[in-house]
């Protein structure tokens, strides 16, 4: 939209731009809300501080990246040409073709005409008086907005380690986060990793295959399961493409993770060992997040959950061939699941490479990097280039690195020091009109993400709806309905075993970061209904103000 036009939110100087919606980030969460808005026929603008589409599948290009979800679920839903149309090559696929996706969905639903890249949102101010947002970007440009979606991503925001010394480092130095998109070649370095999470697990068997060297510096092991990928069969995309108004239905409405799969009856407790570990064993040759799955007790009865655990760590024993190194790699302080478990390929064999070696950080802390090493425990080891798969800021930190004020001037980042506090995850009382998609207090992370985004964009789109048919201009959570759903959130986190971990989900992998369990693990289709009844009752738990006529301007074709 031209600058000096008017719109929703009124009578603008000439010099600002004026929106009705203002979207923060172009990763699947804002590419979907910019085409529900455009079919509402609001106008809206995405600032999007990368240079393409795709949020964290256009940042994390490190080798091996690949979605932990199978990818013929890993899509959207809203259109059925769309789904059927396209062509997934693997089980899971790679960054690559999901990025390839994403611009797919960009190209064919000509998303880029209201899409600003390499754009960086600073500020965002609430006006009470005009009850519509100033929004800042680098640079100094400010636009207005009647609504702020905030699609930031929950997992967007590269966590850089304070270690001593890093900027001394004389080689290569980078982030699993914030990857070169220009390949990268090990062959014949000498190679430190640093992190063994998802990315580390994911990163660490290709790494060594380049490498002359790899040293790998764990802190914590994490369990991982396998993932058997394999290019999908014709048969394969077939039965989806099918099925997929049912597929769809029961991941939305019956699945606690979004994920469509065979639903456990019984308890791990209920069957002999003997019948445990057959069942352990046909979930482990099939691959993939749902062996936790494989009972309905896993993430509640701690004795449930144990015979998972033994199980893994009994398969990593089996495969590492150095005692020691296994006995290293095997999880023992925390349930397996209640961190997000991870999906990998050959990883635990990648330690029977000679080329390989690992280091307990927990025995042995890193200590300093230096110009060609780093020193830990008190031994220096050297290396040529540095990979940092120290994970990320999740949930919150691409929300706190924006200066975001509310009424009377409150700051977003001082109301959540404590921890986060919204209402459904969707908005936070103070912050009138501003939405976040799959925010802390929502499923998010514990789900597939898109099933999660689709269901936070229709629900903000069907809101602005609502609120237009009816000459609503302001809308807010309350506080009583905000207190109450964190209590909530935290009730239900605490009746699992996922609160006894030192996760991302718990901000623990951040220094000074509040301990809250900040997903809803109550489970989507839970979620997805307490949503729809809010909405079906007139909003239940937030205020809405009338608006004073205005006039409106037609939205990008």
């Amino acid at each position: 939209m031209p600058a000096g036009q008017a719109n929703a939110i009124g009578s603008r100087p000439s010099e600002i731009e004026a929106y009705d919606v203002v979207i923060v980030g172009a990763g699947f969460a804002g590419m979907y809300m910019l085409h529900r808005l455009r079919g509402l026929g609001l106008s809206a603008r995405v600032f999007e501080q990368g240079g393409g589409v795709g949020g964290t599948w256009y940042w994390n290009r490190y080798p091996g990246a690949r979605c932990d979800v199978e990818s013929m679920q890993y899509s959207y839903s809203f259109s059925e040409d769309l789904q059927q149309e396209w062509v997934w090559s693997e089980r899971y696929a790679p960054q690559p073709e999901i990025l390839r996706y994403a611009n797919h969905v960009a190209d064919r639903f000509d998303l880029r005409s209201d899409i600003q890249f390499d754009t960086r949102v600073e500020r965002a101010v609430f006006d009470e008086r005009a009850r519509d947002w100033s929004v800042t970007i680098a640079g100094g440009k400010t636009v207005r907005a009647q609504f702020v979606v905030l699609a930031t991503g929950c997992l967007s925001n590269a966590r850089m380690p304070d270690f001593k010394g890093l900027s001394d480092f004389a080689g290569e130095v980078y982030h699993t986060g914030h990857w070169p998109h220009q390949p990268v070649d090990f062959t014949g370095k000498r190679v430190a990793v640093i992190g063994t999470g998802s990315s580390g697990i994911q990163s660490i068997p290709i790494i060594a295959e380049q490498a002359s060297q790899l040293t790998v510096f764990q802190r914590t092991p994490n369990f991982s399961v396998p993932a058997r990928n394999a290019p999908l069969s014709p048969q394969e995309r077939d039965f989806f493409r099918t099925n997929y108004d049912e597929i769809r239905r029961k991941a939305r409405e019956e699945m606690r993770n979004g994920i469509y799969q065979e639903l456990p009856e019984k308890g791990a407790l209920e069957e002999s060992a003997a019948e445990r570990n057959a069942r352990y064993g046909a979930r482990w040759e099939k691959g993939g997040l749902t062996f936790t799955a494989t009972y309905n007790n896993i993430a509640l009865d701690k004795a449930a959950n144990d015979t998972a655990a033994d199980f893994v760590r009994a398969r990593i024993a089996e495969i590492v061939k150095d005692p020691e190194v296994a006995k290293l790699l095997q999880p023992n302080d925390h349930p397996i699941g209640s961190k997000r478990i991870c999906v990998d390929t050959d990883y635990y064999a990648t330690y029977n490479r000679a080329n390989v070696k690992l280091v307990d950080v927990k025995a042995n802390p890193i200590e300093q990097i230096l110009p060609h090493g780093l020193q830990a425990g008190g031994v220096t080891y050297g290396f040529d280039a540095l990979v940092l798969a120290t994970g990320f800021d999740a949930m919150t930190g691409s929300v706190a690195r924006i200066d975001i004020r509310g009424r009377a001037g409150q700051t977003l980042n001082a109301k959540w020091e404590a921890g986060p506090r919204t209402y459904l995850g969707l908005m936070s009382e103070g912050f009138p009109n501003l939405f976040v998609i799959t925010g802390p207090g929502s499923p998010s992370v514990l789900s597939n993400m898109i099933v999660s985004i689709e269901q936070h964009v229709d629900w903000i789109a069907d809101c602005l709806d609502y609120m237009r048919a009816n000459d609503l201009d302001s809308m807010e959570a309350t506080c009583a309905a905000e207190d109450n759903w964190v209590a909530h959130v935290n009730e239900v986190a605490h009746g699992t075993l996922y609160p006894q971990a030192n996760s991302w989900y718990m901000g623990a992998n951040v220094p000074g970061k509040p301990r809250i369990f900040m997903p809803y693990i109550g489970g989507v289709g839970v979620y997805r209904r307490i949503c729809s009844d809010v909405a079906a009752k007139g909003y239940e738990g937030f205020t809405m103000t009338t608006a004073a006529p205005v006039q409106r301007v037609a939205a990008s074709s």
